[in-house]
């Protein structure tokens, strides 16, 4: 029998980071309902903290959805956990970096310090009644025995899953598949994983990943995302359909995808990436063969600086 690995998609959050994509309240609220009626387990609405329009909208998704549930993102902070309450979301969705060059460098700190942060604002969303999840950037040029030992603690917690996000867009399918292996032998907590398509191997890192252990694979409708992209939900399901069960099935994706197109290339911006990345194709069908042009960073105008490559070695950068 087939195993089975849950979809959850982060368009509207990871998404919008997308130069060129701009979705107003009724675009987000309509592409929510697609997300929801198309089976995905888990969407994450946005970042509460980024102000009143944010909180409006993951509001009216929370009124409107029927079955998935709805995530927020926060960085490592009580203040944007306490924003996040006012939306009264599913799950609170905690995000923190992990390597060594992200925590000296962006936040100034050291190991200890964002373990402890980290469990401070998982209790203090904890002793809230909501559910938590976690999320560690820069797992590519992170120590595994950390990764490790902070899954481990946040496992203790009550934490419901740890997303391992490929930051900067450098591990490698096989790198991906090694280090899931490595962390599901080390704690039985779920592992989720988020790749980015800097170098054309999104797809192929989640499908490893899930080889690896990974329980939950984040996706985007078209792959849209920060600089070249997230893994593509209907590319993921379509890849690895003959060995695995995904819900949603690429079936429903594709009908997903013929929904959606309208709602998200309606600006300029969003039509030109629509353009170069997808060209004539017909993808609607569920036996065709994808063909993409150009959706790798180093094979598209991004390589040249429209967006630029990304060091995430400053800045508070939503991953």
């Amino acid at each position: 029998m087939k195993a089975q690995v849950l979809l959850t998609d982060t368009t509207l959050r990871d998404g919008e980071q997308r130069s060129g994509f701009a979705m107003n309240t009724q675009s987000k609220v309509r592409l929510a309902r697609l997300l929801d009626q198309a089976g995905f387990c888990q969407i994450e609405a946005g970042i509460p903290a980024m102000g009143r329009c944010e909180k409006d909208v993951v509001c009216r998704i929370m009124d409107l959805r029927t079955k998935a549930k709805i995530a927020v993102w926060n960085r490592m902070r009580r203040e944007d956990i306490a924003h996040s309450l006012d939306c009264k979301p599913d799950i609170i969705h905690i995000s923190a970096p992990v390597s060594d060059l992200l925590i000296g460098t962006m936040l100034k700190k050291d190991r200890p310090w964002v373990a402890q942060t980290l469990t401070d604002c998982v209790v203090f969303a904890r002793n809230k009644g909501y559910e938590v999840s976690v999320g560690f950037q820069d797992v590519s040029r992170a120590d595994a025995q950390f990764i490790a030992s902070l899954a481990g603690d946040m496992r203790r917690l009550g934490v419901l899953s740890v997303r391992l996000a490929d930051t900067v867009g450098t591990l490698t399918p096989m790198k991906a598949r090694m280090l899931l292996e490595y962390l599901t032998e080390q704690t039985d907590i779920p592992f989720g994983i988020h790749t980015h398509n800097d170098l054309g191997m999104a797809v192929a890192i989640a499908a490893e990943a899930v080889r690896g252990g990974a329980a939950t694979v984040d996706t985007t409708l078209f792959g849209i995302g920060e600089r070249a992209g997230n893994c593509d939900s209907y590319k993921f399901a379509s890849a690895v359909r003959n060995n695995l069960i995904t819900k949603p099935a690429a079936a429903d994706l594709a009908t997903l995808r013929a929904d959606a197109e309208a709602i998200l290339f309606s600006t300029e911006g969003a039509k030109e990436w629509h353009k170069y990345n997808e060209g004539d194709n017909d993808n609607d069908n569920d036996n065709e063969e994808i063909t993409v042009k150009h959706d790798a960073l180093v094979n598209s105008p991004d390589y040249a600086g429209r967006d630029g490559l990304c060091t995430h070695t400053s800045g508070q950068i939503a991953v």
